[in-house]
């Protein structure tokens, strides 16, 4: 499902209304209609609506709702930020509508919604899409308000967006609403998909408002939100006269003294994920380690001890040839001159390759060499690693997920997977992905080494940098998804992934 942001979904109302011809008056009605809707699942025999009100399109909603539910002998007031004379279009209209039917309006203040409790629900109808900035005064004592009464008892059911998370980011700039429900118009927004936006939001209900499906054409780059349909269709199914060397042979480059583990589970990443062929290469003290975890791999002794530095460079280059992947970073000993190592890697190899961990690290000051790059990247930076490559904050990356991704993506032409909750998946054209399976189970030492080595798979059965990296996150957290769900999120550890994806290709028959 496509995935809008705020002035992305400004264009597709204004193509609707313009381009169409479909009157902005009964696009609202239709919004209120699926809010009214909503309003009445959660609300009791003898409960009470309050519609909280702001002053734009999103107000004109709850002023419709209002009506609707009036009507249809519900108990409805609402609670106004803003004089009437204040409102404008459509919204002007549909208060105006109500004031005639006699409809309660009484203007904000902070005792508004002190008798408001169980069985009742509260419309959250403050902002819509169009926040940019900390909510103050009024508006930021509303939508404590609401919360206040939410914690009493009653159900918040926001318009289109809880109010004052942004719709972009899912990151609230101030004070937000937690709702229990959100109906929103036509797709889903990036603030209801991403984290803490994602629980924010609370139920989504994506309603049908007449949008036309042209309206989205030329609205882009595309945001999706990955569904296991789309996904299955990226992963083949095997053919009966198939042999090991339809499937590739990775190359793993990982490991180290006292990180063998992460080789390991990286290999084992790669042969779970389908891979015809796994070799291993590291340390010689590292390999037998390493095939001791996975029997069915190939080792590969990297000559000498030490960090992984130029004088390697022949060996890993005579190493990838006939690959068809090559995961590098996992565990790796990083030393000064492993960021030269990686560059001349990414410019000599003949196959996909994926960076991960130490290797990103190696590179981070020094990110021209996704540019120079003979074949198809793709890295997988934990929110950490991409502050280090894009040289932000941290917190930066975590406040713009999408933004980070997708620039980083289209500047240095490699496919971006932004890990954490709900990954982010960008590719160079600037098309993103995000993921809605996975678990705070998962954040443990290890996933993101099973994640690389599934991916690398992926790319030597053939799947294109994109279309890899959406599967194999994907898959990646549906089998901690169902790992979570038998043995806990607590308990759960790197090597129940490998099992989850095992059973994620036995329930999709691959």
């Amino acid at each position: 499902m496509r995935v809008l942001g705020a002035a992305e979904a400004r264009e597709v109302d204004a193509a609707a209304i313009e381009t169409f011809g479909i009157p902005g008056l009964l696009l609202m009605e239709h919004a209120a209609r699926a809010v009214a809707d909503a309003v009445r699942e959660w609300l009791a025999p003898r409960g009470r609506v309050v519609v909280v009100a702001g002053a734009g399109n999103n107000a004109g909603d709850g002023y419709a709702a209002a009506r609707l539910l009036q009507v249809a002998a519900a108990s409805v007031r609402i609670v106004s930020l803003v004089e009437q004379e204040r409102l404008r279009g459509d919204a002007a209209t549909n208060a105006g509508i109500w004031e005639r039917l006699g409809g309660t309006t009484e203007d904000f203040s902070e005792q508004a919604l002190d008798d408001v409790g169980p069985g009742d629900v509260v419309v959250d109808a403050i902002f819509g899409t169009g926040l940019r900035r900390e909510p103050e005064g009024d508006f930021a004592a509303a939508i404590d308000a609401v919360n206040h009464a939410r914690s009493r008892g009653a159900r918040v059911v926001a318009v289109d967006l809880p109010s004052g998370l942004s719709a972009d980011t899912g990151v609230p700039p101030g004070a937000v609403v937690q709702a229990d429900c959100t109906v929103t118009f036509g797709t889903l927004k990036r603030g209801h998909v991403l984290q803490p936006g994602a629980d924010l939001s609370g139920e989504v209900r994506v309603a049908d408002i007449s949008i036309p499906p042209d309206a989205l054409l030329g609205i882009g780059p595309p945001v999706r939100l990955l569904d296991k349909a789309f996904v299955q269709g990226l992963v083949p199914r095997r053919s009966a006269d198939s042999h090991k060397g339809n499937y590739g042979h990775c190359l793993v480059i990982a490991g180290s003294s006292g990180k063998s583990g992460a080789a390991a589970l990286a290999v084992r990443g790669a042969l779970v994920g389908g891979a015809g062929l796994v070799s291993v290469a590291s340390r010689p003290e590292v390999i037998p380690q390493v095939l001791g975890h996975a029997m069915e791999a190939m080792g590969i002794a990297l000559p000498g001890d030490g960090p992984l530095g130029l004088t390697d460079v022949d060996a890993l280059l005579e190493a990838a040839q006939g690959k068809a992947a090559i995961l590098a970073g996992p565990g790796i000993p990083r030393g000064e001159e492993t960021g030269a190592l990686v560059a001349r890697l990414l410019a000599e190899a003949a196959c996909p390759v994926v960076l991960d961990a130490d290797a990103l690290n190696a590179v981070a000051k020094a990110t021209d060499c996704f540019l120079d790059a003979n074949t198809e990247v793709v890295i997988t930076p934990h929110p950490g690693e991409m502050a280090r490559l894009a040289g932000i904050p941290t917190a930066a990356v975590q406040a713009d997920r999408i933004g980070v991704a997708q620039r980083f993506a289209r500047g240095h032409r490699c496919t971006v997977v932004l890990k954490g909750a709900r990954t982010v998946i960008a590719d160079p054209d600037g098309a993103v992905a995000i993921c809605p399976t996975g678990n705070a189970g998962m954040a443990t030492g290890g996933s993101g080494d099973v994640l690389g080595g599934l991916v690398a798979a992926l790319l030597a059965q053939g799947l294109a940098a994109f279309a890899a990296a959406r599967a194999g996150v994907y898959v990646h957290g549906l089998a901690g998804d169902r790992r979570a769900a038998a043995r806990g999120e607590m308990g759960l550890v790197a090597g129940d992934i490998l099992d989850g994806i095992a059973e994620v290709w036995a329930t999709w028959k691959r």
